[in-house]
């Protein structure tokens, strides 16, 4: 069965940092480019960051360039996202997805995780 797990979620003060962690299994997930999204209450779900399948290629949001890093361990089956500087903007539910284009196009999401930036 395809899961895709976030974890690493919780409180943080302004100026703070966190690591979110994407655990995959159920599919091979070195041949899928990974993303995290971001949902804020009463907004719409937008891209903070994407990683291609072997790790070369990453994309940020202008929102988190320069603050947060993803990055992914095959070996692991595990996405990470490290998240410096946080501001109270940060706060929302993060989610986990992979996806694939060829042959075909495949999407999985993850549940999601809480982030709240508040002091």
């Amino acid at each position: 069965q395809v899961q895709l797990v976030e974890s690493g979620g919780g409180l943080v003060q302004p100026g703070g940092s966190l690591r979110l962690s994407c655990a995959a299994s159920g599919f091979r997930f070195s041949t899928y480019g990974m993303r995290w999204y971001r949902q804020a209450p009463g907004k719409e779900r937008e891209l903070v960051a994407g990683i291609g399948n072997t790790g070369s290629i990453t994309n940020y949001a202008d929102s988190v360039k320069g603050r947060f890093t993803i990055s992914r361990d095959n070996a692991k089956n595990t996405m990470y996202l490290q998240m410096n500087s946080l501001k109270p903007e940060g706060t929302a539910v993060y989610y986990c997805k992979a996806q694939r284009i060829v042959p075909r196009v495949v999407e999985y999401w993850g549940q999601g995780t809480q982030v709240i930036v508040s002091s």
